[in-house]
Formats: structure tokens, sequence, C-alpha cells
């Protein structure tokens, strides 16, 4: 069969050029009011909405991955996933580098424009909420939940809602680790793991840290006393331990690394929040936001409550040193490695 022969590309259309670059419809310019800046103000903004858009394509398809019953350990699924979940923690590099850009916009140069926008605000970012919908913020985890959806039009309310009632990424992996058999009682017959474990981390705790005993033994040992309000299940959290400490085994490579770049999305969002933060406290000081949100106020609360791994990233409190850690029965060892 003749291959049909493709019409030419050309730079602008392919980009969309024309729609792109006309966007930028400043209000100050319908009041015939001068206000130079409101075009960066856009501009910035614009950007930030094309990265977000960028991140739900990346977490959509590594969802897709973990949706999968079985994810076999010769494919290259981890590693895309390993891959993707990296190049959002880049992105939001670029989020934070941006504050820099905005911020030679002067508290001045900012209110010769900003009662115009009234009442719109970025906290209508609906791609924003979606991100932290898709990777794991659940509706009772957010702060002023009256607030969140009270300033959106229908249709996005629906959109936000849509995000949140699907399986998010946190739930997705607690379940790929609830699957991983090393860290399973009966693994290996007659060998307790656990209780090994237990005994060599006691044994390095100093006598200031052995309150910790008590919180391992419920998150580890103890299933009846297991926190009823944590996201991962006592088996993903055994899971993502043994991950930690035995990363050095070849097939723990990339489960490390995956579990790793999870913890800098996390990482860069706080960040990306704290420099709003302090953007917000240099611009408008004590005002209320454009939105009618308590500004810097709000920003601080939501941002020390929006942790969406902060399960994960407790579990180095368990960790100890590599020549602490209990040897793996041979079997293990055999199973752990390429044969």
């Amino acid at each position: 069969m003749e291959k049909k022969e493709r019409a030419p590309v050309y730079y602008s259309e392919y980009l969309q050029l024309d729609k792109i670059l006309n966007a930028q419809l400043p209000e100050s310019e319908k009041d015939g009011i001068r206000a130079d800046d409101e075009m960066l103000f856009i501009i910035i903004h614009q950007a930030y909405e094309l990265w977000f858009k960028q991140i739900l394509h990346e977490l959509n398809l590594i969802r897709d991955v973990f949706k999968q019953p079985n994810i076999p350990n010769n494919s290259p699924d981890i590693y895309n996933c390993v891959h993707r979940i990296k190049r959002v923690s880049r992105i939001l590099d670029i989020a934070v580098m941006q504050m820099t850009v905005m911020e030679t916009m002067t508290p001045l140069d900012f209110l010769d424009f900003r009662d115009l926008l009234r009442p719109a605000s970025g906290f209508q970012s609906i791609q924003f909420k979606m991100i932290e919908a898709t990777l794991g913020l659940n509706y009772q985890q957010r702060h002023g939940q009256n607030y969140y959806i009270s300033q959106l039009n229908q249709g996005d309310i629906e959109r936000v809602k849509k995000a949140e009632a699907e399986e998010s990424l946190l739930v997705l992996i607690n379940r790929w680790l609830e699957r991983m058999p090393f860290s399973k009682e009966g693994y290996v017959p007659g060998i307790d793991f656990w209780q090994m474990y237990r005994e060599a981390y006691i044994n390095s705790l100093r006598p200031e840290e052995m309150s910790n005993v008590a919180t391992f033994d419920k998150l580890f040992i103890n299933e009846a006393a297991y926190p009823e309000d944590r996201r991962f299940s006592i088996a993903a959290n055994r899971s993502a331990l043994f991950i930690m400490l035995y990363r050095d085994f070849p097939l723990l490579h990339l489960p490390y690394e995956l579990v790793s770049s999870l913890l800098e999305i996390d990482e860069g969002l706080s960040m990306w929040r704290h420099r709003h933060i302090h953007m917000v406290q240099r611009t408008i000081g004590k005002r209320v936001g454009t939105g009618g949100s308590t500004g810097a106020e709000y920003l601080r609360a939501a941002a020390d409550s929006h942790i969406i791994f902060k399960e994960m990233a407790e579990l180095t409190s368990f960790l100890m040193p590599r020549h602490a850690l209990p040897n793996l029965p041979e079997q293990m060892v055999k199973d752990l490695g390429y044969n």
C-alpha cells in the first residue's frame, strides 16, 4: 500500500502561535490604565498552566501503568514511571525558578492593576487542584475545605470532583507496594524478618530515641494497633521500608528510585508553595488575596497540611546503617539478584 503523503508542517501553525501569542488581554488596557507589568503577570501564569498541563499528562501515564494488576519485573514500566516522575520534579524546579521572574515586579507595579483582577485568583487554578488530587491529596486533608471550591464555576467544580473520584497515584502505589513479596511473613519459611529487624533496630537506638519502638510496633508489627488514619497500609509500609533498607540489591534499584522520586515531588511542591508565600508577603503584605482568602496566612496553612507522601518520608525514622542491617537469608539474596 502506497504511503500517503503528509502535508508539510509549519512551525507557527504546529505550535498554534496565533492563538497563544494573542491570548494576553490585560484588564488595564480595557480601562485605559497604564500598567506595564500586567503582561508579565499574565504570561507567567499562562506558562504555569501549560506546565501544569504537562504534569497532569505525565501523572496520568504513570497511573495507567500502576492500574495494571501486575507489573512484570522485566518490563520497562517501572523505569518509565521513574523517568516521568523525575520529569515532573524538574518541571517543579522550573515552577520555583519562575518566581524569580515574577519577583522583578515590585509591589507598586502590582498595585497598578491588582484591583482590576477581582475576584479572579490563582486559587482558581483547576489544574493545580487536579494535580494535588491525582497525586493523592484527598478532600479530608485539604485546608479551607469550604473555600477551595467556593470560587469556582460549576464546570470546574465537576472537573475537580471527577479528579478526586479517580484512584490517585498514592492509592495505586500503596496497592503496588502491598504486592511485593519479599517483606511478607513466610516468604522464607521459619524466618520472621520483622522481628529480626526490630531487635536490630532497637540495638541501634540511643536512649533518648527509645520512644521510637512503640511507633515502630504500631507501623510494622502490630496490625491491630495500626493507626486508622494512615493512607498507606501496614503491608505497604513494610515494603517501602524494606526497599529503602536493601536498595543496593539489583531487583530493588528501580523501586527505590520510584519511592525516592515521589518524595522529590513533595519537596518540589513544598518549595513552590513556600516561595509563593514569600512572594505574596513581599507583594501584598497582610492584605487579603484577590479571591478573598487571607493571603499569605492561608497559603502557609495549606503548605503545612498538603504534604502528600509524608507517611513515606516518615519511614526514614526507622532506617539504620548498612553495617548493622540483618543479613538476609540466602534464598532471598538470590531472589533479589538477576539470575
